[in-house]
């Protein structure tokens, strides 16, 4: 009886352990990486978020920069960190979803990774150069088969959410335009600016301001609705492609094995700091929309998202290294 007494004490003890640290959860600062260098969106949608968070929790919330292939490395080191909840992570749709079915990465989305919660989704538009004639995406459309593989389209990388937007372009209008890849968002929207390619998907907060200057032309948004930063640029569904729909997204991941119940815990935080509104004020003016949901809606959502990239990639016949 005694040794049964202590066996069952020995097997209550970590459930008691992890019920109270829960309980007890955070008692001291989270780290929060960005697996984007400081200025991107993925920054400043994590400095936005985080700050809130430290707030409510009174614990600091610290950014920790970690930018690296297309967010690869950042989301490496959350996959490789200690599952208590003190180290967390933003990452965008390209590290979670794309880079994954385009290369060989360290790290399993699915098995390596926990969902917590989506932050913001984010859509792309498809813009062209200002000397590109077109007025709108009749006429760009018309403009490129009237001269298949002499357009091109840029990117902020092979393998990157821009690219593979304009991968499903190509498909659902059945035009024949090059892919000229670049290292990041700002050399393409200078050559675009420049008038060395001619068009791109893109960020929204990116080339806002550069359309609201007149310096790009917006032909249409991939996303149900229009923007309200940029109210004039209508819908692809607008425009007769309901299919070409593209957003770029952002959730926050801990690593695989942290406790369910600080999973929870984290995901209240979250959604308790995208719901104020000085929050999602501030986003929006970035151009972003606050989500929130809860870890099992993003799971789901993150296995869809695989899942179309994969789909689009196998299709467009785009070249990968797995």
């Amino acid at each position: 009886m005694r040794i049964a007494r202590t066996l069952v004490a020995g097997l209550l003890l970590p459930l008691l352990t992890a019920a109270a640290f829960a309980q007890d959860f955070p008692a001291k600062p989270i780290r929060l990486i960005v697996p984007f260098p400081a200025g991107g969106p993925n920054d400043i949608i994590a400095r936005i978020v985080g700050q809130r968070m430290s707030e409510l929790i009174k614990q600091p919330v610290l950014i920790d920069n970690r930018g690296g292939q297309a967010g690869v490395l950042g989301t490496d080191a959350i996959a490789k960190s200690a599952p208590d909840g003190y180290t967390i992570g933003i990452v965008s749709a390209s590290a979670l979803a794309i880079s994954p079915a385009m290369e060989k990465v360290a790290y399993n989305p699915q098995k390596d990774l926990v969902p917590v919660t989506l932050v913001v989704t984010v859509p792309e538009m498809l813009v062209i150069a200002t000397n590109v004639p077109a007025n709108n995406m009749k006429e760009l459309v018309a403009l490129v088969k009237a001269q298949p593989g002499k357009l091109n389209f840029a990117s902020s990388g092979q393998g990157s959410l821009p690219h593979l937007a304009g991968e499903l372009f190509k498909l659902t209008a059945k035009l024949d335009v090059v892919h000229v890849p670049y290292r990041g968002a700002a050399p393409a929207i200078n050559d675009l600016l420049g008038q060395q390619v001619q068009m791109t998907f893109l960020d929204l907060p990116v080339i806002l301001p550069h359309i609201k200057a007149g310096a790009l032309r917006g032909i249409a948004l991939g996303a149900r609705e229009r923007a309200p930063t940029a109210p004039d640029v209508p819908t692809t569904a607008e425009v007769g492609m309901p299919d070409l729909l593209i957003e770029n997204w952002y959730g926050m991941i801990a690593p695989a094995g942290t406790p369910v119940k600080i999973v929870a815990a984290l995901n209240r935080i979250a959604n308790e700091a995208m719901a104020d509104p000085g929050v999602k004020s501030r986003l929006a003016d970035q151009g972003l929309t606050t989500a929130g949901d809860t870890p099992e809606h993003f799971r789901g959502f993150i296995d869809a998202e695989i899942k179309k990239w994969a789909d689009v990639i196998k299709k467009a016949g785009v070249e990968t290294t797995k």
